[in-house]
């Protein structure tokens, strides 16, 4: 993808050629350009439109049916925020008093156009010409041009006065390679500039990576680490009057809306000030907070262990969850909780404890051939054992599952065998 096949796609030969690239793609490739070079669409203008409709197809699980009508490349898709996670922050912002936002670094404009729908005055920046103009054409085809403007530059060329907001996602992978930046200091832009944006604009949001030390958080900002569907998928830093608690795990679930009482509906959730925010329809969320300094007590293996969503975990809110649950760590180093009891949580997954074994693969191999095991779920921490080595060396042949954690107790390793609690 280049400016040139940009506007090419722009056109109403270029609509044309998406619509029909739409027809024949999910087959095979060669016959689908076959198919459309004898449509009479030229080549280039063919290989352009059934990359977008295949990154449109991949982008639907971030974007939904919004993905149909905006343009990507590979690195950015990979790169932007999810919607409901996007749309989540925007509305936290809209319910803060923001008005306008400078959203640096603003990528294909997935953060920008989330808090445009909001009502949101936009300014991104993107020192890319091809993202820059990207994200204008998405903000052109979502009916948000007038909200949502993109100037091609420097993230620290722009004057933040003119806002009352400021959103930084720092590029953390290499252009040209694609290869991840771990060094907060060679983001783009570095990390002292992204930090002391909230020393300018008080009002400042930055997103980064779940793997941040903590060590890096500036002083006084909230650090919110979110999941989705039980997938890590990045971190958030609110500074100033937007910080309401040190540490947050946000647990995004996406599918049927489902309210306290178990029942069908969309719920509110409650943010640490007071607020209330609405989900969209068939999003649910939950929300952990605590100072992230806390320590979880430690004790026995006992009927039931939780495996933590990854969310908490990096949150440092373990002990915050072992509270809730009544529960204790094995390991003071391991994330896993137990308990006597089963209770529900959305933070956590609950497996009952059938067995407890110091680890031996000849002992384990014999009591799931004695329970008739052949389908195992295989969970680890602590544990150097490679799942699907393990898997194989166990040789399973009955007709029955089991959930094996593969961790530590007293420093030993251990096997639990477990069976999944409803």
């Amino acid at each position: 993808m280049d400016l040139d096949r940009l506007g090419a796609l722009r056109t109403a030969e270029g609509v044309a050629a998406l619509d029909a690239a739409a027809r024949v793609a999910g087959g095979d490739p060669l016959s689908a350009a076959s198919a459309l070079r004898s449509a009479g669409v030229p080549a280039g203008l063919a290989a352009a439109a059934l990359t977008q409709v295949e990154l449109r197809r991949r982008a639907a699980g971030k974007f939904g049916p919004a993905a149909d009508g905006m343009f990507f490349t590979r690195p950015g898709l990979e790169q932007a925020t999810r919607q409901v996670v996007a749309r989540r922050r925007a509305r936290r912002l809209r319910a803060a008093g923001v008005t306008s936002l400078a959203d640096l670094g603003c990528g294909l404009g997935a953060d920008a156009l989330a808090a445009a729908r909001e009502g949101i005055r936009v300014y991104g920046v993107e020192a890319d010409p091809l993202t820059a103009a990207l994200a204008q054409a998405n903000a052109q085809a979502a009916g948000l041009a007038e909200l949502f403007t993109v100037e091609c530059g420097e993230a620290s060329a722009f004057d933040v006065t003119r806002v009352g907001a400021v959103f930084c996602d720092p590029a953390r992978r290499r252009a040209g390679t694609g290869r991840r930046i771990f060094d907060p200091n060679s983001y783009s832009p570095p990390w002292d500039f992204v930090t002391g944006l909230a020393e300018r604009v008080p009002y400042t949001v930055l997103k980064v990576a779940p793997g941040l030390d903590h060590a890096l958080i500036p002083a006084g900002a909230e650090a919110e680490w979110v999941s989705v569907n039980g997938d890590l998928v990045e971190a958030t830093l609110w500074c100033g009057p937007l910080a309401k608690t040190p540490r947050r795990a946000t647990v995004l679930k996406e599918g049927p809306p489902v309210n306290a009482s178990g029942r069908a509906g969309a719920p509110s959730y409650h943010l640490a000030d007071g607020g209330t925010l609405h989900p969209a329809d068939g999003e649910t969320v939950h929300q952990l907070i605590g100072s992230g300094e806390a320590e979880a007590p430690v004790g026995p293996v006992r009927r039931f262990v939780y495996d933590p969503d990854p969310a908490v975990v990096r949150a440092h809110l373990v002990a915050e969850l072992a509270t809730e649950l009544d529960a204790t760590l094995a390991d003071p180093a391991i994330a896993y909780l137990y308990a006597d009891q089963a209770a529900p949580t959305p933070y956590a997954r609950c497996l009952e404890v059938t067995d407890v074994l110091p680890f031996s693969l000849k002992r384990l191999r014999a009591l799931l051939r004695e329970r008739r095991v052949g389908r195992v779920e295989i969970l680890k921490r602590g544990s150097a054992l490679e799942p699907e080595r393990l898997r194989r060396d166990l040789r399973l042949g009955g007709d029955q599952p089991a959930s094996l954690v593969l961790t530590r107790v007293a420093d030993a390793p251990t096997v639990l065998v477990c069976q999944p609690v409803s």
